[in-house]
């Protein structure tokens, strides 16, 4: 016990010295995040004790109930390593990757000492960054269900089992602390000759619009998709969600519940369709919260070919596919290199003529251009052959029934 007193000291002095305000933190939240919440899916029968894994779990799920209260959500991408996440959290843009719910055994050329040193210093300071993060929005932490806070589980949050499932359905409101806060009265006649007013007015009707994309919807999901990262994203933007009651708990309504407008589906054919909702596959969320609007259902009818899954996070200097384009309100204007008025024996000479230094970093520059070229060229000549072997087969249209 002494032993483990003096290493948490030592663990938090070391986070006090590296992050001395709450500002450094949330720069470096990043890897905290990703090395966490790859531990929290780790099998419990392997080379990393229970009690990390669990502990590691909890501080995941501690994170995502903040994302879902402050809806702070922004970005979704899905990929082959995990689902991308970016939320943002006073002004900072938080990024980190959710691995996929597949229990794979961790490899055995990986020293588990050094990610477990690691992680000894992101879980103190996730269990800082939380605490802050719930003060902020007068939150009980550790998180209590609201309808459970005057009975006695709401004190066993790490002893009871089905309390613990129901908080990590993330499908519960959390209990708050009331205070009594000064509310900040802006005089707007003051800010009259400020030509960005309207401006800003207009972001943060965006904004507040965009926290709110699916809050007249009402979802339904499926057993075979993925419930954990739709429940964050779909209450993170306001929207209603539940599950059959037999797949788990924290199930809000059933299935026969005529106000569902969407169900989450990833099957070809169901058993059994409700006319007075859409069946549409797990692509339509997060394409809507990339593209910051409701997409049309027709191309995510269940059954049908999806169209491309596009990555937010593209850059306008690489590669953007032709529905990238299309999707953006202002065209992209590709880069053209800068012409100039020299000659080629008259380039040569000016290179020639670079001090060595200059001629080096110039060479770097040329080939790190090269790189990009010959990766982008890369892409198109693959999209050509996608487009082409699309033409050759029959793409099935879609339906809304």
């Amino acid at each position: 016990k002494q032993w483990y007193q003096r290493r948490v000291a030592i663990t938090a002095g070391i986070v006090k010295e590296r992050y001395p305000n709450f500002a450094d933190a949330l720069k470096d939240l990043d890897d905290a995040l990703c090395l966490v919440f790859l531990f929290s899916t780790m099998p419990r029968q392997g080379r990393v004790q229970p009690g990390i894994i669990n502990k590691c779990r909890i501080l995941a799920v501690e994170f995502m109930h903040y994302v879902v209260a402050a809806r702070c959500l922004k970005k979704v991408f899905v990929s082959i390593k995990g689902i991308y996440i970016q939320v943002e959290i006073d002004g900072n843009d938080v990024s980190w990757i959710i691995p996929h719910q597949f229990t794979t055994p961790p490899p055995s050329n990986i020293d588990f000492r050094v990610m477990l040193s690691f992680l000894e210093i992101y879980t103190t300071v996730l269990s800082f960054v939380n605490f802050k993060l719930y003060s902020n929005l007068n939150l009980i932490y550790p998180p209590k269900a609201l309808e459970d806070v005057f009975t006695e589980k709401s004190h066993v949050y790490y002893g009871d089992d089905i309390y613990r499932e129901r908080l990590e359905s993330l499908n519960i409101t959390l209990a708050g602390v009331q205070r009594e806060e000064d509310e900040e009265d802006i005089d707007e006649e003051l800010l009259t000759g400020d030509d960005n007013l309207e401006g800003m007015k207009k972001v943060r009707q965006e904004e507040e619009q965009f926290k709110n994309l699916f809050k007249d919807c009402k979802f339904f999901l499926s057993r075979e998709v993925p419930r954990e990262v739709l429940a964050l994203v779909i209450r993170s933007l306001g929207g209603e969600v539940s599950w059959s009651s037999e797949s788990s708990v924290a199930s809000t309504y059933p299935e026969t519940d005529t106000d569902i407008t969407h169900q989450i589906v990833d099957r070809p054919s169901q058993s059994h369709q409700f006319l007075s909702r859409c069946y549409v596959q797990p692509q339509w969320v997060f394409d809507s919260v990339n593209q910051r609007k409701l997409v049309l259902v027709d191309e995510y009818v269940a059954g049908c070919a999806l169209p491309p899954h596009l990555s937010p996070f593209t850059r306008a200097e690489v590669y953007v596919p032709p529905e990238q384009v299309e999707l953006l309100e202002r065209p992209l204007k590709d880069i053209e290199e800068v012409k100039s008025d020299l000659t080629p024996e008259e380039k040569k000479l000016v290179i020639m003529a670079m001090p060595k230094k200059r001629k080096i970093l110039y060479n770097k520059m040329v080939h790190s251009n090269k790189k990009k070229d010959s990766a982008v060229n890369k892409l198109k000549r693959k999209r050509v052959e996608l487009d082409e072997s699309r033409k050759k087969k029959k793409v099935p249209t879609a339906t809304l029934r």
